[in-house]
């Protein structure tokens, strides 16, 4: 095995694809493993325990949602990426709500999704595979301490609302992720009603006036057409 030593998981009914992606990640280094059912890719992933998932929605035994809304009631928090032929942003919204670190769409680049795989490895491992401080998150200039209650940017205390600080802490402990605004806001209120979208769309803004050299150019908190919600590793 050569120097990455990281096992990749490819869980995907068509045997073309599990055949290309692995001469283009062994390339780069990984450990492939690969299931061409959900059942047998469940199976895996608890007795190989990969490093991150590459996992289709439409497989025989078990479909890629099931499998994913598995693998995160077992606690099991491996960076997964959705790569499949269903492209409506309704099921992109399905993948990320119940689990998916990133999500993309067939026919895809292998380039890319070595791109995409080397980010999510690098993102979840950047401690080297230890786990990060329990209450404390930085994302470039930005830092927050759940614990003491703090918000800072360079090191600068920035006040923040409950509201604003529930937001800050879900977004910067998953950079790069995108939240929907169901999730933002059922995540803050735990319910959320037709008409908290303009609430919510306020309460961004504001964040934005707070934490943005310029509020229209935003560097950290991104919106995502169609979806929602993410911060930006810097």
């Amino acid at each position: 095995m050569s120097e990455n030593k990281n096992r990749i998981l490819i869980a995907e009914d068509d045997r073309d694809i599990i055949d290309l992606l692995r001469l283009y990640l062994e390339k780069e280094g990984y450990e492939i493993i690969s299931a061409e059912d959900g059942l047998v890719a469940m199976d895996l992933l608890l007795d190989e325990k990969p490093d991150l998932a590459i996992c289709d929605i439409m497989m025989p035994g078990m479909n890629g949602f099931e499998l994913i809304k598995k693998v995160r009631e077992s606690d099991n928090n491996i960076p997964i990426i959705v790569l499949s032929a269903k492209n409506q942003d309704e099921d992109k919204i399905r993948g990320l709500d119940i689990g998916a670190d990133d999500y993309m769409t067939k026919p895809f680049n292998p380039l890319e999704i070595v791109a995409h795989v080397r980010a999510a490895l690098r993102r979840f491992y950047q401690l080297g595979g230890e786990a990060a401080p329990a209450n404390v998150f930085q994302v470039g200039e930005l830092c927050i301490d759940v614990e003491k209650v703090l918000f800072t940017k360079n090191g600068k205390a920035i006040d923040l609302t409950p509201f604003e600080f529930k937001v800050m802490t879900l977004l910067m402990k998953n950079p790069g992720r995108v939240f929907t605004k169901v999730q933002v806001y059922e995540h803050i209120n735990g319910e959320y009603f037709e008409n908290d979208e303009n609430t919510l769309m306020v309460h961004m803004s504001k964040l934005r006036d707070k934490i943005e050299d310029d509020r229209n150019n935003p560097k950290y908190i991104k919106t995502v057409r169609g979806l929602g919600y993410k911060i930006e590793r810097i």
